[in-house]
């Protein structure tokens, strides 16, 4: 596929074939057109989605068919430019948007806000089972990527510190839809991976108070150290709903977590919803919503916020490598994804490529 003898026409990679079954086998290496280019892979970040493919074949609705690279969390070196000319160039330390165009959606099909293209219902990302054939995913050491979802990395920056920018640019995401939290107490229930991007933005946003809640000390100590001014634990339901804050993000996708958030959240106040609850009706305390006039909100992913966390990953305004616990090889992947099952062991777990 290229003169280019070090890019391979096949690659190891981590396949996800049913619920229960995760191998790191060798897949082809797709052949660029002319707006793609080929990446080899240095890090990338086991996400929960990743989990849920390998553990229950599905992650939300979107339910594992056939075969599936998994990752999405992915940063490497661009060893083969787009042949037009696009995209950054040849030797480029890059970390990837995932989101796509996907499928088009018929005429009459559901809607959304062109300026909000993550809510696209076409949309495609990588490492995802939700249309058929799937999309697969950068958990490899070679890929081919359209180079429009390249990003090149400021200058100072590592490809190893960037490894956090996908996930952190969810977080952003997740802050921004809070509104201005500056000066304002804002609770975090969940402080996975996710909640702790999350109390680090908070941070450098200029949160008073950052009360972090989790079931397990090891994520709760990760907080503090990131930013958070209180810990709680998950089974102090009444030191939670005591708290009275301004806005609470609700980042561990449990029910338990969102009716924690709304008990806490003061009157007029804003409950943003990052985490992914499962498939069908919630038993929540909407009661309580409607007579404080809370404003639910969800979040989904991201748009262009990864810019952002570039820049401030870069600057060191954001500081977020206390997130990272555990750093595996490609050949390890197996034991790998068993330690990122396992939150008070560990939070984000990085897969090395190359």
């Amino acid at each position: 596929m290229s003169s280019d003898t070090r890019i391979p026409s096949v690659t190891p990679a981590v396949v996800a074939h049913a619920a229960g079954d995760l191998r790191v086998e060798s897949v082809p290496v797709a052949a660029p057109g002319p707006g793609d280019a080929v990446l080899e892979i240095a890090y990338g970040g086991i996400c929960g989605s990743d989990l849920h493919y390998w553990r229950h074949g599905a992650a939300g609705l979107s339910q594992l068919v056939d075969p599936l690279v998994l990752g999405h969390e992915v940063v490497g070196t661009v060893v083969r430019a787009a042949a037009d000319g696009s995209g950054p160039g040849l030797g480029s330390a890059v970390a990837v948007h995932p989101a796509g165009p996907g499928t088009p959606v018929p005429a009459g099909g559901p809607r959304h806000p062109a300026e909000r293209p993550n809510l696209s219902p076409g949309g495609s990302y990588l490492g995802s089972a939700a249309h058929r054939p799937h999309t697969d995913g950068a958990f490899a050491r070679f890929v081919t990527l359209p180079s429009r979802m390249l990003r090149e990395l400021p200058a100072g920056l590592s490809l190893r510190a960037a490894a956090l920018a996908e996930p952190a640019a969810v977080a952003w995401h997740a802050v921004s839809r809070a509104g201005d939290v500056a000066g304002k107490t804002v609770l975090v229930v969940g402080s996975g991976p996710i909640g702790a991007l999350v109390v680090a933005v908070l941070k450098r946003a200029g949160a008073a108070q950052i009360v972090a809640v989790d079931l397990f000390e090891r994520p709760l100590a990760a907080a503090l150290a990131l930013g958070a001014t209180r810990a709680i634990r998950a089974v102090d339901a009444a030191a939670i709903a005591a708290l009275d804050v301004d806005v609470a993000i609700e980042s561990s996708g449990s029910p338990q977590g969102l009716a924690s958030a709304i008990s806490a959240t003061t009157r007029g106040g804003r409950v943003v919803m990052v985490g992914l609850l499962p498939p069908g009706e919630q038993p929540v305390p909407m009661s309580v919503a409607i007579a404080r006039e809370l404003d639910l909100v969800g979040s989904f992913r991201f748009n262009d916020e990864i810019d952002e966390v570039l820049a401030a990953l870069a600057d060191g305004s954001l500081d977020v490598a206390g997130v990272v616990t555990h750093e595996f090889g490609l050949d390890e992947a197996l034991e790998a994804f068993g330690v990122a099952l396992e939150p008070e062991r560990s939070g984000k777990v990085l897969l090395r490529f190359s």
